[in-house]
């Protein structure tokens, strides 16, 4: 039975060599990562994605779009067929190099096959027209009172438009938005131009640095645009609703005094511009996206919110500017390399304008350690997102619990120790990926000692350890 077997396989291949073997199934791929394993694309390294949006002034209908992909092929086989990340859009037509493609869906993939199969190391360039809808489940447009706004994370931007959405593959962003005459576009980045067209205005943003495409951000509406200068004159650009201007601008105008805070113990501020975007819709977060960060307008509107915890939110979104969108996580896992270092200064900043002290912050999270640890994983281990709530990730324990980890890591190295990590990691890793590999063996250079087992305990163990030089301090 057994050479029966091996006789008919060697005939049926023979058969589909001489008949053309049909290549496999189309299917979704991914680069890997374990929390979410279909994100991002093996075979090419994007470089620049160039964006254009076409609103037409209802935020219920799906925007015309049209995306432009420049990548390098890395596969060693050139690319016969690759995976674009794009789950929500219908799409209407592709092309590679200019030539039109064959596309299917495969989850949430679109498979292209090119006319021609560019090889290893050429420059590749995908052009896909679609549509983009907005309000979807799971993130991407989100609707605001008088127009949109964007929240992709942690992967919903391949809901808005197609690419490689991990954020592994940075890549520099040239977005266009038309809309009507009467509102403002916004985008990441420096405003390049705009453009009378017809009843309608076009606006072109680009971005200087490479971007995730989580960061991504396009606000449309009818807004106020506050444009002042900051620290050693950063340009600033706030975006507000119109006619919440005169109530919300004293918040704006804190922005300067809290980047002068971060330079002096991150370093320069990594990026052309910075701004803050209050959009009117109940999203339930903030959001770092590149050089224009989100806010929910009802948090500064809000009575019953302290003032200090307000500031500490928005040095909260401002420090990732550093730490997590110029020095980006390589994987999901490294979460806590963004949340933990945001939450610190959070804390820090909260602390000098009238919130609990670093040390008050830092025990009560440390007393909730060993419950998170349980229900939603260490710091960078967390256990995988429940099924259809991908946004499950950012958990306590990568803010708190990771936050509690750099506590330990201070009180074990010492204030300078500690103050040279972090201005050595920002600058060693600026526009770059890191992993949490990294950011130990930089630990162990500025320490000068081998703090590999001590940051394993801290990131991946299952029980909180001692808090050094707290003996008494005791986790639930």
């Amino acid at each position: 039975m057994r050479g029966h077997a091996r006789t008919s396989a060697v005939v049926a291949c023979a058969v589909l060599a001489l008949a053309g073997a049909a290549p496999p199934e189309p299917a979704p791929l991914g680069v890997g990562d374990r929390l979410f394993p279909h994100l991002g694309n093996p075979g090419y390294d994007v470089r620049a994605y160039d964006l254009s949006f076409r609103y037409g002034g209802r935020n219920t209908d799906p925007l015309d779009a049209r995306t432009v992909i420049d990548a390098r092929v890395t596969a060693k086989g050139g690319l016969p067929r690759f995976n674009l990340d794009f789950a929500s859009g219908t799409v209407r037509s592709v092309t590679v190099g200019g030539r039109t493609a064959r596309y299917r869906q495969a989850g949430e993939d679109l498979v292209v096959t090119p006319a021609r199969a560019p090889g290893r190391g050429e420059r590749m360039r995908v052009v896909v027209r679609h549509t983009s809808p907005t309000g979807t489940r799971d993130g991407g447009w989100v609707r605001t009172r008088d127009g949109l706004a964007m929240a992709n994370q942690a992967d919903a931007a391949h809901r808005v438009f197609p690419g490689s959405d991990h954020p592994s593959d940075k890549a520099r962003f040239t977005v266009r938005i038309t809309a009507p005459e009467a509102l403002t576009a916004v985008a990441n980045g420096r405003l390049r131009g705009t453009e009378r067209r017809g009843k309608d205005t076009r606006w072109t943003y680009a971005t200087a640095h490479p971007m995730a495409t989580e960061l991504a951000q396009v606000s449309i509406g009818r807004s106020w645009v506050r444009r002042t200068k900051g620290p050693h004159g950063i340009p600033l650009r706030d975006v507000v609703p119109l006619r919440d201007r005169r109530q919300l601008e004293p918040w704006l105008k804190k922005t300067p005094r809290q980047m002068s805070w971060l330079e002096r113990r991150l370093g320069t501020y990594p990026f052309e511009t910075y701004g803050v975007l209050m959009a009117d819709a109940t999203t339930g977060f903030e959001l770092e996206t590149q050089t224009l960060s989100l806010f929910e307008k009802q948090l500064f509107t809000s009575r019953t919110v302290p003032s200090w915890y307000k500031e500490s939110v928005m040095v909260h979104e401002l420090s990732h500017q550093w730490l997590g969108d110029s020095v980006t996580p390589g994987t999901w896992d490294d979460l806590w390399l963004n949340e933990g270092h945001a939450t610190w200064y959070e804390w820090l900043y909260g602390a000098e304008r009238g919130g609990p002290s670093l040390t008050e912050q830092a025990k009560k999270a440390y007393e909730k350690s060993d419950g998170w640890r349980k229900t939603q994983g260490p710091p960078a281990r967390l256990h995988p997102p429940r099924p259809g709530n991908k946004t499950d990730v950012f958990r306590d324990s990568v803010y708190g619990g990771a936050a509690v980890a750099l506590y330990a890591l201070r009180e074990k190295i010492g204030n300078e120790g500690f103050a040279r990590l972090q201005r050595e990691w920002i600058t060693q890793h600026r526009d770059g990926n890191v992993s949490t590999a990294d950011f130990v063996r930089l630990a162990n250079a500025v320490a000068k000692k081998d703090l590999t087992a001590f940051l394993k305990g801290w990131l991946y163990g299952k029980k909180t350890p001692p808090m050094p030089g707290h003996p008494d301090w005791r986790s639930s």
